[in-house]
């Protein structure tokens, strides 16, 4: 293989490493919004169940729920922004994968042709040995 296949694919191997790990974060970060969001919701509910049994939670359930729908409401923006970020993030390691294997076809190309001309130069050899041979056996 050809030191530039060679450099061509080291650098693609790590724009596809360096996409992997980004997308991985991304969807770390999404994970953890939407577990953010069911431990809001069970937080509310738990809530709600306390403050059934009290007439005086009323005014209190009223600010709670305010609250929790507004935290929730930003938490889903943030669900929605990394769902985004995840698809564009798929989308440039789709590519970037495909041109690693672009560059690792072309290599293995490149090294089929060498082995076809590697191979006919030896037999261009044997044919000229065999020449000379039968060249000196006549003599």
């Amino acid at each position: 293989m050809t030191k530039w296949a060679a450099s061509l694919i080291r650098i693609s191997t790590h724009e596809v490493e360096t996409l992997q790990k980004r997308l991985s974060e991304i969807v770390e970060r999404r994970t953890a919004a939407e577990l953010r969001v069911a431990m809001l919701d069970a937080e509310a509910e738990a809530e709600a169940r306390n403050a059934e049994g009290d007439a005086s939670a009323g005014w209190y359930m009223i600010g709670y729920r305010e609250g929790h729908k507004r935290r929730r409401a930003e938490m889903l923006v943030q669900i929605e922004q990394c769902q985004e970020e995840e698809a564009g993030a798929r989308d440039a390691l789709s590519e970037a994968f495909e041109n690693l294997k672009k560059y690792e076809h072309v290599a293995e190309q490149a090294k089929v042709l060498a082995a076809k001309k590697q191979g006919a130069f030896e037999a261009a050899q044997l044919d000229e040995l065999g020449l000379r041979r039968k060249a000196a056996v006549g003599l």
